[in-house]
């Protein structure tokens, strides 16, 4: 049983002696070729320094021929031809065959040690040989042939036909490429999450894998996206290369005389013309000198305008009808009392018409005797009716939804006014009390209980003296909210205080008081205070109190007193020095709110029919600005003092350019019901307008320094949510709108 095996092996002897003298006869003849490249490359190298391509195989050769452990590197090259000879006989001798002797396995374990060595210096040698051939025949190029060979080798298959299968295709080994598994949508987010390289990654469905971009195609896909060149090096405004050196030459390029040809004239073009000569007499070729005589029949029944037209006023006749079937009418024909059903065998027995001539004579006089009117029919496209308007996103920030609600007030909020710094709001309703709000977070600071009806709040405009301005019933309470710091405080309270005053003639009329109550000062009126107005100073404010038609008609019995009582429903009071005045002007009609300038000294008042503009300091009427509304209900100024809008009670707004006209520049019918107040904001071109009908309007009003150039108005939201909205106030600061509604709610839009 031992000595077969040893049979076997010695019987195998030959055929591993014939391999490796094989295998020795492969390597010296590979060493001597690779010694020959290496100096081929040597002599390449001397010859040529500069080239960049032998250099870089220096340096390939370098690395190839670094030895490591007595082996040469095999990286950067392919596989040589010899290379699977090579395999098959390290695998024959590499391997020690079962059964083999002590001294052979000894034998051929030190040579097989040898050998390999000696195999992979003869793989190193191969490798390099074929690097040396790469260098001679591999060539720059962009085609995509160049890049790596796709693993999948199916052609232009679609992957609609492996969507039943389990595999995509096959390698090139000829195995089936599996599918691998599909993660989840949540999965497949995840771990995109924690990837950070996830956004260079990008399915090859062709091939079923990742494949992830370098940086620097990363940076070659960007500039593609930019529309430059791919390589970063590429300069597209390359100098101009000049290839003749111009500096200090006397002659030109050629120094030849100029040829006689061009001073001879062309025998070509000599030969055209008399060609052209002969076809002209000939008859070959015409010129039409007279123009062709058009004939001035045409068609009676013809649609085309082909007819000369006599003048500019001449009006074609029209044309009459088509003759009806006269002649062998068709039996489905219903005779009638006009015309009675015949037939004829052919046209020429058809009789003539008997009324002929007399209805072309009727006809001809109609023509003759009824004018005609030549009417224009103009083309407009409706589109080009449409002002053009910029578009809404342009026209951004302005306040579109609603973002707060202040809830507090236990009935309809009549008022609302802004804090100067837009901190704080203050509002006044019909359950008679007073609030103070924080526009940011909604909370209610304060509240003062004044007993009547709410109907105007007003903050003073100046920062540094923040107080309220309350009208309610008779009177007009100026109260200290305590929202400043100490030294404001301290400031307001000197300025709200009041001595007792000796009594004078208008005493019955207003009083000065101090009210212990609410911490402030009470102004009594004589009559129902509606409007309260700060000067811009924040020293003076006005009053307002409407007269109503049975005070007037008792001022008209009384006569001369009539005048006297009209003017005392405007009030100009002084805070510093507790002084109150009348305007010096007499208000014809009944006022119904006042504005001041914000920066000159001119006071606004409008009643139910007009707007008329004093001068304080001349006091005389500078302009009266007629509306043309049933009647005015508010009135704004814009910031900048030249512009100004008025609401009405038939629901208009009309847009007033003061140094352009006394009457409206625009009309905006928005409303269906009355308008019931009005604001300009103070820095952004917007104002807005609300009404009893629940809605609220903001538009967008820009002035323009150039006089030449007219306001844009342009509308921009509609604001819904109350049940009446009572009042509208916009934010300083922010494009920002408050809303005062009948349902007891403020609301704050933003944009």
């Amino acid at each position: 049983m031992g000595t077969n095996p040893r049979k076997e092996n010695n019987s195998d002897k030959p055929k591993n002696e014939t391999g490796k003298k094989k295998v020795q006869k492969l390597k010296a003849k590979n060493m001597e070729e690779t010694l020959k490249r290496i100096e081929e490359a040597e002599a390449a190298a001397d010859s040529s320094e500069d080239s960049p391509f032998v250099s870089g195989s220096d340096d390939s050769d370098d690395e190839s021929l670094s030895e490591d452990g007595g082996s040469v590197s095999e990286s950067g090259s392919d596989q040589s031809k010899l290379s699977e000879d090579e395999d098959v006989v390290q695998s024959s001798d590499g391997d020690n065959p079962t059964g083999a002797s002590d001294e052979d396995n000894d034998h051929s374990s030190g040579d097989g040690v040898s050998e390999a060595d000696d195999g992979d210096n003869y793989h190193g040698e191969d490798s390099h040989g074929e690097s040396d051939d790469s260098r001679e025949v591999v060539e720059e190029s962009d085609s995509s042939e160049d890049e790596v060979a796709p693993r999948n080798t199916i052609g232009n298959v679609p992957l609609e036909w492996y969507k039943d299968e389990e595999h995509i295709g096959y390698d090139l080994a000829g195995k089936k490429i599996k599918k691998k598994e599909r993660q989840s949508k949540l999965d497949s987010f995840l771990a995109s999450v924690d990837d950070s390289k996830n956004w260079r990654k990008i399915y090859d469905e062709y091939n079923d894998e990742e494949v992830e971009l370098t940086k620097d195609e990363t940076k070659l896909i960007g500039r593609l996206l930019k529309g430059k060149a791919p390589h970063a090096d590429f300069d597209p405004y390359a100098p101009y290369v000049d290839w003749f050196k111009w500096d200090g030459a006397k002659h030109p390029i050629s120094n030849a005389p100029e040829p006689k040809r061009r001073f001879i004239p062309s025998k070509w073009e000599s030969k055209m013309v008399l060609r052209y000569v002969r076809a002209i007499r000939k008859g070959l070729i015409k010129f039409d000198d007279k123009p062709k005589e058009e004939s001035r029949l045409y068609a009676l029944w013809d649609d085309s305008s082909s007819a000369e037209r006599q003048g500019l006023a001449y009006i074609p006749a029209p044309k009459p009808k088509l003759p009806g079937s006269f002649f062998s009418s068709s039996d489905e024909f219903k005779p009638s009392t006009f015309y009675v059903k015949r037939r004829f065998t052919s046209l020429r027995t058809v009789p003539a018409y008997d009324k002929a001539v007399q209805e072309t004579f009727d006809r001809c006089l109609d023509l003759y005797l009824c004018p005609r009117v030549r009417k224009k029919r103009i083309n407009i496209d409706p589109e080009s009716l449409k002002p053009k308007l910029p578009s809404r996103k342009d026209l951004k920030p302005y306040p579109t939804t609603c973002y707060l609600e202040y809830k507090g007030h236990k009935g309809p909020v009549m008022t609302i006014s802004t804090e100067p710094t837009g901190q704080w709001i203050a509002s006044g309703s019909k359950d008679g009390t007073v609030r103070i709000w924080e526009v940011e977070t909604g909370r209610c600071l304060r509240i003062w209980d004044l007993g009547e009806n709410i109907d105007q709040v007003a903050w003073n405009p100046l920062p540094e003296l923040p107080m309220l301005a309350v009208a309610a019933g008779h009177d007009v309470f100026i109260l200290n909210p305590r929202c400043g710091s100490d030294e404001q405080q301290k400031k307001i309270e000197e300025l709200l205080h009041v001595e007792p005053q000796m009594a004078t003639e208008d005493s019955g009329q207003y009083d000065w008081g101090q009210d212990d109550r609410h911490g402030g000062i009470r102004l009594k009126h004589f009559k129902t205070v509606t409007k309260v107005e700060w000067h811009r100073k924040g020293d003076y404010l006005s009053t307002l109190m409407p007269s109503d038609i049975l005070f007037r008609a008792m001022n008209a019995l009384i006569g001369s007193l009539c005048s006297i009582r009209e003017s005392r429903s405007v009030l100009i009071h002084q805070l510093s020095k507790r002084l109150t005045q009348r305007i010096p002007f007499k208000t014809k009609g009944i006022p119904v709110s006042t504005a001041f300038h914000p920066t000159r000294s001119i006071f606004f008042t409008a009643t139910k029919k007009d707007v008329r503009v004093y001068d304080l300091l001349k006091q005389k009427l500078i302009k009266k600005l007629e509306a043309g509304v049933r009647e005015i209900s508010s009135i704004a100024i814009h910031p900048g003092g030249d512009n100004a809008i008025v609401g009405s009670r038939d629901g208009k707004l009309c847009w007033f350019d003061m140094d352009l006209s006394s009457r409206p520049y625009r009309v905006l019918r928005c409303h269906p019901k009355d308008i019931t107040g009005v604001a300009y904001h103070r820095s952004y071109p917007l104002f807005a307008s609300c009404s009893d009908d629940c809605t609220a309007y903001v538009f967008h009003g820009m002035v323009y320094s150039d006089l030449n150039q007219n306001p844009l108005i342009v509308p921009l939201e509609i604001l819904r949510g109350h049940s009446r909205v009572m009042d509208c106030k916009f934010h300083p600061r922010q494009p920002w709108l408050f809303t005062a509604g009948a349902d007891s709610l403020i609301k704050l839009y933003c944009h």
